[in-house]
């Protein structure tokens, strides 16, 4: 993973965003698998129906960007957003001061005020019917979607849903008369140094086409390690203004979605991210379908192996993923799984870490059957689970949480991320604590909320107990918190047990 004390990640949508005359700012929205559509029934008919499975003709190098240009360009859209947040008033710290009060005349300050934003990004329009496919951090919070095509014509839009674990969003516009759309490839063919070609429209600047070459696959961790992210490296210039549009081959056809850069700048530097086509096309099904997306549950918590690990096991390699915990009652453990299972395969496809096998898991159809392999005292063992519903998983308690910390958590709910400023599906608020635990000890009370560990955001229960369930014996950790009864936050050391 690529280190934040020597990069830093931005996303690429929302460029040249404002808020009054008092200050400037931008806006990002933080917010999965490589893999094809489980659940076909569900899929809309205006969506194409298949990943493209065979290759168009032969690629002509001399003309073929040219050519992708001119077949893609039309079905690529500049999307103007607006979106109106609660501030905290600049003023606030002056209100009492009478020179300022006096010669500035400024009334009595409210502590929040409602403020526009804007911004614009890129999107591709997927199919005749209008469905427009670009990142939840560009349209999945605006208040007004405005897009502009490329003959001039500028339509409303309306989202149809958005999914801030994959960073995807799906809008729509009306329009008369026909509508060109991309066509997606096979991500999980791309191979590393294959050539691409991006398309948006960076600092607002139209139709803007630029090359390069996959750098890599399988980046994961770049901007939440609990996310169903699986990064494409691509150093095709991107730039902000460039979240939503197309990654393409040299076939023309979509193999993902630009999505974030890693600069010190904040401008490109070579290093660039697009969300695989595969899962893209996935998540747009079920949001155009449904309006949200609906995941698979296995009930674990899972850790990548290291060197020590594979040693302590006698494995061969790093490859597979440990079980780090079980959720009592959860389908995993009715299927047998215990803690302390390799997982190598999930329904025939290797795991090569953790989050394959959290990403395999969330695009498996909810009440399938599913295989899962694992190691176990160096025997390989084949298990069937049924696979549950991740929305389920807040109904089981954490036997991680509950042992190493002493303590039951809840998702932060919309209240309480309004009440205290939080965003969306930040934290964990604490339902439960023993005195004598360690969060007991450390001061924690019910309703408290844990905003950090360690400096890694928490993203809802999974992502807590992910956290938790690496943590090793008795390991000090800093804790960021929230008080309930003041709203005030601050770090706090506590000792695992």
């Amino acid at each position: 993973m690529l280190s934040n004390r020597v990069i830093k990640v931005f996303m690429l949508g929302m460029g040249l965003m404002f808020f009054s005359a008092y200050f400037l700012t931008s806006c990002a929205r933080q917010g999965e698998q490589d893999g094809k559509l489980t659940d076909e029934a569900a899929s809309p008919q205006p969506v194409p129906a298949q990943i493209l499975e065979n290759p168009k003709s032969p690629v002509d190098f001399s003309t073929a960007i040219e050519r992708v240009t001119e077949e893609a360009i039309p079905a690529v859209v500049h999307i103007e957003v607006t979106e109106r947040q609660e501030m905290v008033n600049p003023l606030l710290p002056f209100e009492n001061d009478p020179f300022f009060r006096h010669f500035f005349g400024i009334p009595q300050a409210h502590q929040k005020f409602k403020g526009e934003l804007k911004g614009h990004g890129t999107g591709m329009i997927m199919d005749t019917e209008g469905h427009i496919l670009t990142n939840d951090h560009v349209a999945g919070g605006a208040t007004k979607i405005e897009v502009l095509v490329i003959n001039g014509k500028r339509y409303p839009a309306g989202l149809v849903g958005a999914d801030p674990k994959t960073d995807l969003a799906v809008i729509k516009i009306s329009a008369k008369g026909s509508l060109s759309h991309v066509t997606f490839g096979d991500s999980d063919r791309v191979k590393v140094g294959e050539w691409v070609v991006a398309i948006g429209h960076p600092h607002g600047l139209d139709q803007t086409v630029t090359q390069g070459i996959i750098s890599a696959k399988h980046r994961t961790g770049i901007l939440d390690p609990s996310t169903y992210q699986d990064f494409l490296q691509t150093d095709a210039a991107i730039n902000p203004g460039n979240s939503g549009g197309p990654l393409l081959n040299l076939r023309g056809e979509v193999i993902g979605v630009n999505a974030a850069i890693v600069s010190q700048s904040g401008g490109f530097e070579g290093i660039g991210f697009a969300i695989p086509g595969n899962m893209a096309i996935h998540i747009a099904r079920q949001l155009i379908a449904h309006g949200k997306v609906e995941r698979g549950w296995l009930g674990v918590s899972v850790q990548d192996l290291t060197p020590d690990l594979v040693r302590s096991f006698g494995l061969e390699s790093a490859k597979g993923s440990l079980i780090a915990d079980v959720v009592q009652g959860g389908p995993a453990e009715k299927a047998g799984v215990r803690r302390g299972d390799i997982v190598i395969a999930f329904d025939g496809k290797e795991t090569k870490d953790a989050g394959a096998l959290r990403n395999a898991v969330a695009i498996t159809l909810i009440g399938r059957e599913a295989t899962v392999t694992v190691l176990r005292d160096g025997r390989k063992l084949k298990l069937t689970v049924k696979i549950g519903n991740l929305k389920d998983a807040a109904k089981f308690p954490s036997a991680s949480v509950k042992e190493r910390l002493g303590a039951r958590v809840r998702p932060v709910t919309t209240k309480e991320a309004k009440k205290y400023g939080l965003p969306p599906r930040q934290g964990v608020a604490i339902v439960r604590v023993d005195p004598k635990g360690p969060l007991g000890k450390a001061g924690f009370e019910v309703g408290d909320i844990i905003l950090r560990i360690n400096g890694r955001a928490i993203t809802g229960l999974e992502g807590f107990d992910a956290l938790v369930s690496t943590l090793g014996p008795h390991q000090k950790l800093a804790a960021l918190a929230l008080d309930h009864r003041t709203g005030n936050t601050g770090y706090i050391q506590v000792g695992s047990r």
